[in-house]
């Protein structure tokens, strides 16, 4: 019966780490059902949207959303990002683990405390008639101190250490009985030639540093990146939620159609037929509305992805209202000096650059393991001894004991602190490899890598520059076609209302009205969609002198036209 308080605390000692195990079990696929539901819930949202709703002013899916409108302008969006988004949060905490790895590296210099209790028993036999009786018994108590530390100059280490004992024994040849000794040493370590200037321990800190300012560019690239992707993303949100605007206008043109035909019908102006035709173009912009309403959601959940922190954030159930609207800033006209600055500044190319220092790192490491080992060791030690002496009759081996002089453990620092039983030591040591050695070979491919490095490096650097330039020129070319679109949009509206009168007087049919109503619409989308990319285009020649393109921030989402 005495067993069993115990077997069931090993039980619950078992069961505690499996009930740990369920919990965070159970968290993680809480959180999942979580995201799941607030996924399902946006999903079922925009699924409603698609049905035939009362046009509403701001929304541009025509229904109100359930979590509210909620308007952003191009600033706010870049700041929600900053301080939302989950890739630069991440990207964040990474020089935060390379500062954990320096700093372990830098703890290799630590000084190392050390502290030694023991008690010892040993009983000898009588192996021999020097053994000092037929049962010696000797207890020893130890009490050692030592600190030893890897300087970081130079490769050298030293060690201090204080060594004391009490060693009680019948032994019959014994001059002390206890006896204590102390003894103090220094020691010091020092190479000379291979391990001089950089060792193991300094080569991978000098590394973990400069990856450490690899991290800080990985993060200035997210940021960068992320920036661009919410910009272009805004962009889009706001062409496609134009472009809802734009088929809007053109089913309501498409319908005011209908009606005037239906009216022109009736007074015996037009054929029945020419209805049929206006309401299979109104059912065709119909079409076209609901395509550009499911574009300009996707385009919002686009631009979410950057800003949220998770599916629990009020903006996620949101729909944004873009404030901002694009205008036709002045294009870059410095484009070397933004070739230089991209050369200059861009993360890719310090991060090469980076890897070069790290490349010579090594290099300097590779030769100085190369070359032969010269190592200095130098070493002094005192010791004393003291405890109650004995005073022997004569001076033969085993006299006997007539008389004992007090003393102690003082005796025996006193005797240390007088120097009167030095030891020291002082030792050169050479040691080289007679054919070689592998640290030539590392050396040797060090050399090519870094030969690799720099021509990636060259590049790159040619890489960028082409990038950079192709991103100005992409702006101009998007430059003519905003001012190409906004003259064809101009004409096509001059067109329509041309169209639109000589059908009011008989002089055309109502084909021609329709396809005019069609280049207008074609038109304004086409006109939107240069503007939109005029300023994605600016957004890229900005982001290609700080960083490469990537996603940033999140995926990516592709979104299609607003249809046809």
């Amino acid at each position: 019966m005495r067993r069993i308080p115990s077997i069931v605390a090993l039980v619950g000692l078992l069961a505690t780490p499996a009930a740990g195990r369920a919990q965070s079990t159970a968290s993680d696929a809480a959180r999942t059902d979580r995201v799941v539901r607030e996924a399902m819930a946006a999903y079922t949202d925009a699924i409603k949207t698609l049905t035939p709703p009362e046009l509403d002013a701001q929304s541009p899916t025509g229904r109100a959303s359930p979590g509210g409108l909620h308007e952003l302008s191009l600033e706010e969006s870049v700041q929600l990002a900053l301080e939302q988004n989950l890739d630069i949060q991440v990207s964040r905490l990474e020089p935060q683990s390379v500062d954990l790895q320096v700093a372990g590296f830098h703890n290799t210099y630590r000084p190392v405390l050390s502290t030694t209790f023991g008690q010892r028993a040993v009983v000898n036999p009588p192996s021999s008639q020097l053994n000092g009786g037929t049962s010696v018994n000797n207890d020893t108590m130890t009490y050692n101190f030592g600190v030893n530390q890897t300087v970081p100059w130079g490769g050298g280490s030293y060690s201090v250490g204080w060594n004391n004992s009490r060693l009680t024994t019948n032994n019959l040849f014994a001059n002390y009985n206890p006896s204590y000794t102390a003894a103090l040493t220094a020691s010091y370590s020092q190479p000379l030639i291979r391990g001089f200037r950089v060792d193991n321990t300094r080569q991978q800190l000098e590394v973990a540093q400069i990856n450490r300012d690899i991290s800080e560019e990985s993060v200035r690239a997210t940021v960068t990146q992320t920036v661009a992707n919410v910009r272009n993303a805004y962009w889009d949100l706001v062409f496609a939620r134009s472009a809802v605007d734009v088929a809007r206008r053109a089913l309501d043109l498409a319908e005011r159609l209908v009606v005037d035909n239906q009216a022109r019908v009736e007074v015996g102006t037009l054929a029945p037929l020419d209805i049929v035709q206006a309401q299979a173009e109104a059912a065709t912009r119909r079409q076209t509305l609901a395509a550009a309403e499911a574009t300009a959601s996707t385009a919002d959940l686009a631009l979410k992805r950057y800003l949220v922190s998770g599916t629990e954030d009020p903006l996620w159930r949101q729909e944004i209202v873009p404030v901002d609207v694009p205008s036709l800033e002045p294009p870059p006209t410095d484009v070397e000096g933004a070739v230089r600055r991209a050369i200059a500044e861009r993360t890719d190319l310090a991060t090469s650059r980076k890897n070069l220092q790290s490349n010579d790192v090594n290099i300097r490491f590779f030769k100085n393991q190369s070359m032969p080992a010269l190592d200095l060791t130098a070493s002094y030690g005192a010791q004393g001894l003291g405890g109650t002496q004995f005073i022997r009759q004569g001076s033969g081996l085993g006299s006997t004991v007539i008389g004992t002089v007090p003393g102690g453990y003082t005796d025996a620092l006193s005797l240390l602190a007088d120097r009167k039983y030095p030891t020291w030591n002082l030792a050169v040591t050479l040691s080289y490899p007679l054919f070689g050695n592998q640290a030539e070979a590392q050396h040797a491919r060090a050399r090519v890598q870094r030969q690799q490095a720099q021509t990636r490096l060259r590049a790159l650097e040619v890489q960028v520059a082409a990038e950079v330039s192709n991103a100005a020129f992409t702006v101009q070319a998007n430059l003519r076609r905003v001012e190409a679109a906004s003259v064809a949009r101009e004409l096509a509206q001059k067109r329509l209302e041309a169209e639109q009168s000589r059908f009011e007087v008989g002089l055309t049919t109502n084909f021609f009205v329709v396809q005019a109503q069609r280049d207008l619409r074609d038109a304004e989308n086409t006109e939107l969609r240069a503007l939109a990319d005029y300023r994605k285009s600016l957004v890229n020649f900005e982001r290609a002198q700080q960083a490469p393109g990537g996603s940033g921030g999140g995926g990516a989402i592709t979104t299609g036209g607003g249809g046809s």
